[in-house]
């Protein structure tokens, strides 16, 4: 999926987070949506101006940026 077209980032729209396209639906809203437990069923029934590729196209973008970007191990970050 190729979420260049239905991803945006305005710095007059949510600070300039990552959103769905025409809409203030960050990416992060959506992936807390899905880590708990909301089905994309859920998420397109409480917000009917999204489509299913909107949804899509949020996870393909973070997918892309965590490829994109150097992590310290988590018990490292931790202790």
């Amino acid at each position: 999926m190729d979420w260049r077209g239905r991803i945006t980032s305005d710095p007059s729209i949510l600070v300039g987070k990552p959103t769905i396209k025409g809409t203030r639906i960050s990416v992060d809203l959506i992936l807390g949506w899905l880590a708990n437990g909301w089905s994309m069923e859920d998420i397109l029934t409480a917000y009917p101006h999204i489509t299913r590729d909107d949804v899509q196209a949020a996870l393909a973008f973070a997918a892309e940026m965590l490829r994109e970007e150097e992590y310290i191990a988590i018990h490292k970050a931790t202790a």
